[in-house]
């Protein structure tokens, strides 16, 4: 006989002492004093998320990348539209990414880790990095080519329905 049996005995047993009545009436099955442990479902891991602030006072951009069990926060100097090219602000999702865009409306120039949040505005990597920290571009989200590819594969690992793009004055 197992403990676990013989404790349930037991129990049985003193059960059967203090109401002897209800003992000779319905003597008591070891199995209904067993109750075998409840199975609680885990809580499902929060889903991961990208959230990019862009600071168009500040030319900056804060990205926060919120996985189940890490979180990682950069900041990086940006440049954003120069006078007459002004950046929308706003919230926006990405509509479309391209790792090697040429603008087909400035003289096709480079646009890699290109992602697309509001028509052809785009957060995307530069050559032109002494730029960054002040306003330099035609309305894009410009910044270096390293950080464009953080970005850009994170938006592509997570998904772009997972992914926020803001940005204020």
């Amino acid at each position: 006989m197992t403990r676990l049996a013989r404790l349930l005995a037991s129990a049985a047993a003193l059960a059967a002492l203090a109401h002897p009545a209800l003992a000779a009436e319905r003597p008591i099955e070891l199995a209904a004093l067993f109750v075998p442990p409840e199975t609680v479902a885990a809580a499902p891991a929060p889903r991961p998320t990208i959230t990019a602030v862009i600071d168009l006072s500040d030319q900056k951009m804060e990205l926060t990348i919120a996985r189940a069990d890490t979180t990682e926060l950069y900041r990086f100097p940006v440049s954003t539209g120069r006078t007459g090219y002004a950046t929308p602000p706003g919230t926006f999702q990405p509509t479309w990414l391209n790792r090697m865009h040429y603008s087909k409306k400035y003289d096709n120039a480079p646009m890699p880790y290109a992602v697309f949040f509001n028509g052809g505005i785009a957060v995307h990597g530069t050559e032109h990095v002494r730029r960054l920290g002040s306003p330099a571009s035609h309305g894009c989200v410009r910044l270096d080519t390293a950080n464009a590819k953080l970005f850009f594969a994170a938006v592509k690992e997570i998904g772009r329905e997972a992914t926020t793009i803001i940005v204020q004055d």
